[in-house]
């Protein structure tokens, strides 16, 4: 620890001596505001609230409200500050560590806070809590194509909080590197275990292409180290259709069992997305997704030899403005009986059918 320490200390420094033999002359970001909610219905065909195993959709036959959020920017030279709140049932899974997701849907999380530096023209350097680099789908509903989340996100990281530098080495490759908190966690004090995250991106300027490769790694407060290496795709063929595609590998090793005995537990998973747009207005997608916890780390933590679950997604999308109509269909297929359904009985697939509507501005 007192070596990383020195490291931050030495990299401090000589960020600074280099800031000031730099002149600012990068141009101010204006002030901006912006924010978004979303609402939603959903019945499950099974007649339950308890088959749903993914992030914030968490009901049957039941009206929501996801999540209302605001955040506020503001620049003068060289530094910068984002503020981004969240409210609601959707904001208090989001923080799930912060405080517990309040069953009125009252609940409210400070979705992103940090400082930023522009060192230089290619250099940012951040401080504070935001969003993670991992995966593919993003906690505000509207930046979303399907409403429901995949279980790479539900059981990936949602935040990271730390120091963070993005460096632009091109118009097309850019990296980040950086040190956080464990996982979603906005505060420790059990420990001084920090974590390590990349990122590599490759975006051409000549071809709708954006290519990331993204890397966590660190051990948490109970002593379970974890390496996540996760893929993200996109590619636009042509004005109608789009495809993203996310790959995530994540393991994990308890270091508190002595050396001889410790055995490796992991998850992996990958999704396709097909988006399709008709018109400017009216577009779909389909996402297809496998999801394997064979050492039941994740979702099938309750079943012995583990399991995996193929989920089938097919979203619409009709936009009015900055209001879009969400109407949606999935189908979950677990290799177990992960899913039951209202008499109790277990059952392996689980199927709902929703209607949910985003707004942003």
């Amino acid at each position: 620890m007192k070596s990383m320490l020195t490291t931050l200390f030495a990299m401090g420094s000589t960020l600074v001596a280099f800031s000031q033999s730099t002149t600012d002359t990068i141009s101010a970001p204006a002030f901006k505001l912006s924010g978004s909610a979303d609402v939603y219905y959903k019945y499950n065909l099974n007649g339950n609230n308890t088959d749903n195993k993914t992030s914030f959709t968490n009901a049957h036959n039941s009206f929501e409200l996801g999540m209302i959020s605001l955040r506020v920017e503001h620049g003068f030279k060289r530094g910068s500050i984002v503020a981004d709140l969240g409210f609601g049932k959707r904001a208090g899974e989001f923080s799930y560590n912060d405080q517990p997701g309040s069953t009125n849907g009252l609940s409210m999380a400070i979705k992103q806070l940090y400082v930023a530096y522009q060192l230089a023209e290619k250099i940012k350097v951040s401080l504070g809590s935001f969003a993670t680099h991992i995966g593919y789908e993003l906690v505000d509903a509207y930046q979303n194509r399907n409403y429901s989340m995949s279980y790479m996100f539900s059981y990936g990281p949602f935040f990271n909080t730390g120091v963070k530098a993005d460096i632009a080495f091109t118009p097309y490759l850019s990296a980040m590197i950086g040190v956080f908190n464990p996982t979603d966690l906005k505060s420790v004090s059990l420990n001084s275990h920090k974590y390590i995250g990349a990122q590599l991106g490759f975006t051409p300027i000549e071809m709708p292409l954006k290519l990331y490769l993204n890397y966590l790694e660190g051990k948490d407060t109970f002593g379970i180290q974890n390496h996540q290496v996760d893929f993200v795709a996109t590619y636009q063929i042509n004005k109608v259709l789009g495809l993203g595609y996310n790959a995530t590998y994540s393991a994990y090793i308890d270091t508190r069992a002595p050396k001889s005995t410790r055995e490796n537990a992991d998850w992996w998973g990958n999704a396709l997305y097909v988006n399709l747009d008709f018109t400017d207005r009216f577009g779909l997608t389909v996402r297809g997704e496998y999801f394997s916890d064979k050492d039941g780390v994740k979702v099938f933590s309750a079943f012995p030899g583990g399991g995996n679950v193929v989920a089938a997604t097919l979203t619409f999308g009709y936009k009015a403005g900055h209001l879009t109509i969400m109407p949606e269909f999935r189908l979950d297929k677990a290799a177990v009986s992960l899913f039951n359904k209202s008499s109790g009985q277990p059952t392996t697939t689980t199927s709902n059918v929703l209607l949910a509507a985003t707004y942003h501005f």
